[in-house]
């Protein structure tokens, strides 16, 4: 008789996106023990002596049927009430009935009797309303389980509260005295542990009792248990059979019995016709959903100005290491060139957080992972001017926040733009300036302060230098430690879309970009050219020429070339 249960009776999650008023469940019991357990052992022994010539089997067949009792099977919709004989015996007489559900519960039961009576006898439900409240409770499953140790996690769910439909008032006279519980205890949190979405319950019980003693409260057990929140997700324990075995249902007390449960989806299929039509409903909203999005978008792709180059830099300072303090954080400026302008109303300048550094190998290194992004356009006002454009630099000063919110200077550092689009990872070297004597750097340790640059641009060549030679000399400083850059270049164009450009000489600026943006391929062409007059010179001394010709060729090669 052991063969054949399913043991695995944890709940199982499903989610629907159609209406919970469509669930059905098909749920039947049968008793295999008693009565029904007799009549199979006996047909065993009938059928073995009628096979020998000893008994007729015709003799036993009124005594092998089993009652009416023993086995029912019934169809459960989503909420739907069907009465125990307890129920119908408590409400049948009004005097029984307080509140307006169980007025409506006797109206109900009177209808019944008046009509063709309950079409259950042992299966009977309790709806939401009816808030039944021991469906959690592991000592009243009767489902015969699989030992297994349950995890964490289920531990914890077992204790979450769900919020009911109803909205308890909060009595205004209960003082509000610990808003806030800083340690609270296991039992606290499994307690207070409260799930927000409003979840119905539906139980699905059984009236074990033996047969002509039915309507007996200790001998309800429950069945199922369906859950169901606003969110779609059905919890039903046990789960549907589906291809298991039924579940053993084992009653308690002297006469202990056995119950065979089934449980099977009877939720009806959606036909092929409302397939299609909800096919189409959810393609009419996602397009509707694209044509919303394209209508914020715009139809037209955003250019810039004929003539002018838009440049995007999306970058990311993401450490700093080798410096001397901790507390360390950096100021950054975008400085523009000739013919470089920004948006109206952007800042091109920045500070990041401040943060402490941390040991890694034989460095402290500070992790900033601090983004910035700018957006900067060029234009070139005299198209006839032959001269590279410069690019923007990125200057930057790291500094150190110490006790008492002091700062030192901890190095200064610049980083020009790369002209090649795409991803970029870069590491600059830092500097500080330095004093003489030993006063300067007892009053960096103990006071704070330390030499500053005037222009953070003097990093690198001043913006306000006019001249041809900048000299340092006697300008002391230290190196000290390094920044790392992440850089995501955009470079955006009205000339990149035309093909006739680059059949053109470079007159106009993108041109100019282009042409400086292939130094390397010039450098690849020069090398190129070296190798083939090296050729050429072993050529002419293998076939016997002059040396002074080859010379000659040579120069003369290299004079047109330039």
């Amino acid at each position: 008789m052991a063969d054949g249960w399913s043991t695995d009776n944890g709940e199982a999650v499903y989610r629907s996106r159609d209406a919970t008023k469509n669930l059905k469940i098909r749920i039947k019991i049968q008793r295999v023990t008693s009565t029904a357990a007799l009549s199979q052992h006996l047909q065993h022994q009938v059928l073995t002596q009628q096979e020998r010539g000893v008994i007729e089997l015709d003799t036993f067949n009124s005594q092998l049927r089993s009652g009416p009792d023993d086995e029912e099977e019934l169809v459960v919709g989503w909420q739907e009430k069907l009465f125990s004989q307890y129920e119908e015996d408590l409400y049948q007489s009004e005097t029984s009935c307080q509140t307006p559900l169980e007025k409506q519960y006797h109206t109900e039961i009177l209808a019944l009797q008046r009509g063709k009576g309950r079409r259950n006898r042992r299966i009977f439900t309790y709806t939401d309303f009816d808030r039944y409240t021991n469906w959690e409770e592991a000592s009243q499953n009767p489902i015969i389980q699989a030992k297994f140790a349950p995890t964490f996690l289920a531990e914890r769910m077992t204790n979450i509260r769900h919020r009911k439909q109803e909205r308890r008032t909060v009595d205004a006279s209960v003082a509000k005295a610990r808003v806030i519980t800083w340690e609270p205890s296991e039992e606290f949190v499994k307690s207070s542990h409260v799930i927000n979405s409003t979840v119905q319950i539906m139980h699905i019980m059984g009236d074990l009792g033996p047969p002509g003693r039915l309507g007996m409260k200790e001998n309800e057990q429950v069945l199922c248990t369906i859950r169901a929140d606003s969110n779609g997700v059905i919890t039903i324990k046990p789960d549907f059979n589906n291809s298991k075995g039924p579940y053993r249902v084992e009653t308690e007390g002297e006469r202990k019995e056995i119950w065979r449960l089934t449980l099977v989806n009877a939720s009806a299929g959606i036909s092929e016709e409302e397939k299609e039509r909800e096919h189409r409903m959810y393609r009419d909203l996602y397009v509707r959903h694209r044509d919303y999005l394209n209508s914020l978008v715009g139809p037209d792709f955003e250019m810039p100005p004929i003539g002018s180059l838009r440049l995007l830099i999306n970058g990311e300072i993401v450490s700093a290491k080798g410096y001397e303090y901790d507390n360390l954080y950096i100021h950054f400026f975008l400085d523009l060139p000739n013919n470089w302008f920004g948006l109206p109303f952007e800042a091109l300048s920045g500070v990041t957080q401040t943060c402490q550094t941390r040991t890694l190998g034989k460095d402290n290194v500070a992790f900033f992972s601090y983004p910035f992004s700018f957006e900067t356009f060029f234009r070139k006002e005299n198209e006839n001017e032959d001269s590279q454009p410069k690019w923007p630099v990125l200057y930057f000063k790291v500094l150190s926040l110490d006790y008492w919110q002091r700062y030192r200077t901890e190095g200064y550092g610049y980083l020009v733009i790369p002209s090649a689009p795409g991803y970029h990872s870069m590491t600059c070297q830092t500097w500080r300036p330095l004093q003489n004597g030993t006063v300067a750097e007892l009053r960096r340790f103990f006071i704070g302060g330390s030499p500053e640059l005037e222009d953070n641009s003097y990093v690198r060549v001043p913006s306000t230098f006019k001249g041809e030679r900048l000299s340092r000399f006697g300008f002391r400083t230290e190196t000290t430690g390094s920044v790392t850059f992440s850089l995501n270049c955009i470079q955006q164009a009205r000339a990149f879309m035309d093909g006739n450009t680059l059949r053109r000489r470079r007159q106009t600026m993108v041109d100019h970009l282009g042409g400086f943006s292939q130094h390397k391929s010039v450098q690849q062409i020069m090398d190129l050219f070296e190798s083939a007059r090296r050729r050429m010179h072993a050529a002419r001394e293998g076939a016997g020429f002059p040396e002074h010709a080859g010379m000659a060729i040579t120069t003369e090669s290299s004079e047109s070339t330039a």
